[in-house]
This record gives structure tokens, C-alpha cells and sequence, in this order.
């Protein structure tokens, strides 16, 4: 969280859009019933993009 909190917004816009990609590439290989190499990259790409944007929303404020 330290790390997040240290980056720029546009990094954290940046790292952001990188995330959310890659967490749509996931979901498409687990609905197409192809094999995941780390089921629980899933779950942790989710908890990373929501920290990102709550430390964007404490900063908006």
C-alpha cells in the first residue's frame, strides 16, 4: 500500500489500465475453460485495482 501511496497519479492511472487488462485477459481465459496459470492472480489483480483507486479517491479529497 506504502508503494501505491508513493506514486504519481499518472502512474497510478497507468498501473491502473495495466491491471484492469490484464485481469479481462483472465476472466476471458476462465470462461473459455482454458487453464489459468495462477488461479489466484485473479483474485489479487482485484485487490490491487481497488487500493489503487482508493488511494486516488483519499487524494481527490
Amino acid at each position: 500500500m506504502n508503494e501505491i501511496r508513493e506514486m504519481s497519479t499518472e502512474e497510478m492511472e497507468e498501473k491502473l489500465q495495466e491491471l484492469r487488462t490484464e485481469l479481462t485477459k483472465i476472466k476471458t481465459m476462465i470462461r473459455a475453460g482454458g487453464a489459468v496459470e495462477s488461479p489466484g492472480r485473479a483474485k489479487a489483480l482485484r485487490k490491487t485495482i481497488a487500493q489503487i483507486l482508493t488511494v486516488m479517491n483519499e487524494e481527490a479529497k
